[in-house]
């Protein structure tokens, strides 16, 4: 190995600063977990995100503010956040994946950012919901959306040498998932039943040694562009398919110059090599432990997934909590 290849020349990593916007976000929904107020839990999230962001070098752009889908506290799209100094780039966020969930006392609620460079990130804010398939790098040319979920299984589990029957997928708790649920136990797999957040579901897919194997299902489209961008850190497997609700949200989508009826890659989702993914976890749940409150000190636990140097970070962090009253 060359001494090249030994020591790679430091860059700055963009991503080690946006944490402190997403633990600052997770912080400040701590009082509403399991207080039934989703709107007061996101609007907590924001304003401590959108400040937090506003410290950071960099000219960062949303392209994803979540919110929309029910008119809730946002980050809009379009809106400029950063010191204005610095890198430019792409950036959709989501002070908490899982406002629901939160409100309900439940686990798996995350705040998360993603970035890329400017001009790399898919907008799909007007067309609410996609089709997604993801698993870890041995996904690739294995599996497919235009293929069943049998079968999809069915060759994972050969390329990962393991039975059909050790199989797990990963689905979303809806309705619209009855049919797909009972596709993957007939093929002889089990299921893992997300009440919501399936970001975290997918990271997991793509990381080896964890119980998922497969994400698999209908979900948010913005969640769908910023699980593109951990998976392009952790060099897996994910595809999508825009899936409108309806003729005007279709034709909404075409206007905006969104592509249907075929099947999107990694890089029609986020294009390039230098992608980012930070999420710090609310409540407990699969991919980080929530915000622990200990007496003097709050305990906040990140990760941070950077495609360029394609590191996936776990970030403990205790914070004085007389600073946050």
């Amino acid at each position: 190995m060359s001494d090249r290849n030994l020591v790679a020349r430091p860059d700055r990593n963009l991503a080690m600063e946006l944490v402190r916007a997403t633990e600052a976000a997770a912080i400040r929904a701590v009082p509403f977990i399991g207080k039934g107020d989703k709107l007061a839990a996101d609007g907590a999230a924001v304003d401590a995100m959108r400040a937090f962001l506003g410290t950071v070098e960099f000219d960062g752009v949303v392209v994803i503010g979540e919110g929309e889908k029910d008119h809730a506290p946002m980050l809009f799209n379009g809106e400029h956040v950063g010191t204005g100094r610095g890198p430019q780039a792409d950036i959709a966020v989501d002070p908490i994946d899982g406002t629901s969930m939160t409100a309900q006392g439940r686990q798996n609620a995350l705040a998360m950012i993603a970035a890329s460079d400017r001009g790399s990130m898919l907008d799909a804010s007007t067309v609410f919901y996609m089709d997604k398939l993801v698993a870890d790098d041995r996904g690739h040319g294995v599996i497919s959306l235009d293929q069943s979920i049998g079968d999809n299984i069915r060759e994972l589990a050969k390329a990962k040498g393991k039975p059909v029957g050790e199989m797990v997928v990963a689905v979303l708790d809806r309705p619209r998932h009855e049919p797909l649920i009972e596709e993957i136990r007939a093929a002889g797999a089990g299921t893992r039943i997300l009440l919501d957040g399936d970001v975290a579901g997918g990271i997991n897919a793509a990381r080896h040694g964890t119980r998922i194997d497969i994400c698999v299902g209908k979900g948010g489209s913005p969640e769908g562009v910023m699980t593109a961008c951990a998976i392009k850190a952790l060099g897996g497997f994910i595809e999508g398919r825009l899936a409108p609700s309806d003729d005007a949200e279709r034709a909404r989508g075409e206007a905006a110059g969104l592509v249907f009826d075929r099947i999107l890659s990694a890089d029609d989702l986020v294009a390039g090599d230098n992608t980012m993914f930070i999420a710090t976890g609310v409540t407990d749940g699969g991919l980080v432990d929530g915000v622990r409150l200990l007496g003097d000190t709050i305990r906040t636990e990140s990760v941070a997934l950077r495609s360029r140097s394609g590191t996936f970070r776990r970030i403990v962090s205790e914070h004085i909590a007389d600073r946050w009253l």
